[in-house]
Order: C-alpha cells, then structure tokens, then sequence
C-alpha cells in the first residue's frame, strides 16, 4: 500500500492542471469588453470604478463555475494536488490586487488602478500557469506588459488597455485553450 501511495503522489505531483477553462475565459473576455465600454461612459470615477468591480465580481463567478464544470467533465478532482497548487499560487496576486484597490482608490491614485490591476493579475495566471498547460503563463505575460503600459500611459487610454488585457487576452488565449485542450 505504501508503495502504491508514493506511485499515486509521484503522479500527480508529476501532472498540469488542465482543467483551465477556455470557453470561460472566452466568456470572461465578452462580459470584460462591455465593461470597458460601459466604464469609458461614466461620468465620474467611482461609477468607473463600480462597473470594473461589478465586472470582476462577474469574472469571478463565470470562472469559478467554468473551472467546476471543466473538472468535473475532465474528471479533475477540483481540489486534487495540481489544482491545490495552481491555485495557491494564483490566488495571493489577486487578493493584493483587491487589497490594493481601495488603498490606491483613498490615497487618490486611482490612475495606477488599471496597471495595479493588470500586472497582479497578470502574475498570479504566470505562477498558477506554472502548473498549468504552456498557453496560461504566455497570457499571464500578455497581462503584465499591458499593465506596464498601463503604469506610464495616460489615463484615457485606461479602458482600451483594459479591454484589450480583460477583454482581448481572455477570449483569444481561451479560445486557443477551448480548442487545444477542451472546454
């Protein structure tokens, strides 16, 4: 039996985490391109900024009902051990990017927002990417080089680069994962 356990943990320490869902973030990318039209129509920054919250609160529950569905169709335990690491290190970005928020949003620097935004989210599908299939990290970098423009752009040019990052990169990096890897 021992033996059998170490096998069994050999393997899947040795496996990705496949469940990455392409048409969720195919689907994450629509809702994100509204979002950015929507924003870029708002007469005053904390409306702007409730239409991106409402859009990650959006994001969150496509992608967390799409990674469900996936597991549960490529027969992934959702908390199997490459799960576990994938999101344990996807995770801690995104929780500094909401911490972040409010704090830039007190102290009146809501312009660095997109570029916050952009590059910790960016990180955190790199190092959760990194027990993933090759295409996740590849969009995670797609992600930080928009938020580092998004850091010494102007602000005007904010919705676009969020359109383009939330938008462009999670429709055509899931529709190359829907299509290579399933679902």
């Amino acid at each position: 039996m021992d033996n059998l356990t170490f096998i069994r943990d050999t393997m899947e320490r040795a496996t990705s985490f496949t469940a990455v869902p392409g048409w969720g973030g195919v689907a994450m990318g629509a809702t994100a391109l509204v979002a950015s039209a929507v924003a870029a129509a708002q007469p005053s920054r904390g409306r702007w900024l409730a239409v991106w919250l409402a859009e990650a609160a959006l994001a969150f529950v496509i992608g967390s009902a799409t990674l469900a569905r996936k597991s549960r169709a490529v027969r992934t335990p959702l908390f199997s051990r490459p799960a576990r690491r994938f999101l344990l290190s996807y995770l801690p970005p995104i929780a500094v990017g909401a911490l972040l928020t409010p704090v830039l949003w007190r102290a009146g620097a809501d312009a660095a927002l997109p570029g916050v935004w952009l590059l910790l989210y960016g990180t955190g599908v790199v190092t959760g990417g990194a027990f993933s299939v090759r295409a996740v990290p590849l969009m995670g970098l797609g992600f930080m080089a928009l938020g580092g423009v998004a850091l010494l752009s102007p602000r005007d040019w904010h919705d676009v680069l969020l359109a383009l990052g939330f938008g462009g990169l999670h429709i055509g990096f899931g529709w190359f994962i829907a299509r290579r890897h399933g679902g």
